[in-house]
């Protein structure tokens, strides 16, 4: 358990299906951080993910943060601090966008 926030160590996330290493690990984790980044500030938030916590760190413009263990969480709670609905498929997210 990290004892700077109280989550239990994560026993994986199903987007590292195929990392073998705690290095491959570390790499799909730091990608999806990148690919939050890339969505979120539509949405007024920022995610960071430097692997110090077992989490995913959540912000909003106004100063609001949560921590979240995983992506599902991540839509949960995004929806939560903004009041609004995200999709994570929007076209314009997924590179559809005319």
């Amino acid at each position: 358990m990290c004892s700077a926030c109280g989550f239990p160590a994560a026993p994986g996330h199903w987007t590292e299906a195929g990392a073998t290493t705690p290095h491959d690990r570390l790499r799909a984790r730091f990608r999806r951080a990148q690919v939050l980044r890339s969505v979120l500030p539509a949405y007024g938030l920022t995610a960071h993910d430097g692997a110090d916590v077992p989490g995913i760190q959540l912000g909003t413009l106004s100063g609001a943060n949560a921590i979240v263990r995983d992506l599902e969480e991540v839509w949960r709670e995004a929806e939560r601090l903004t009041g609004q609905a995200i999709d994570p498929l929007d076209p314009r997210f997924i590179g559809d966008a005319d």
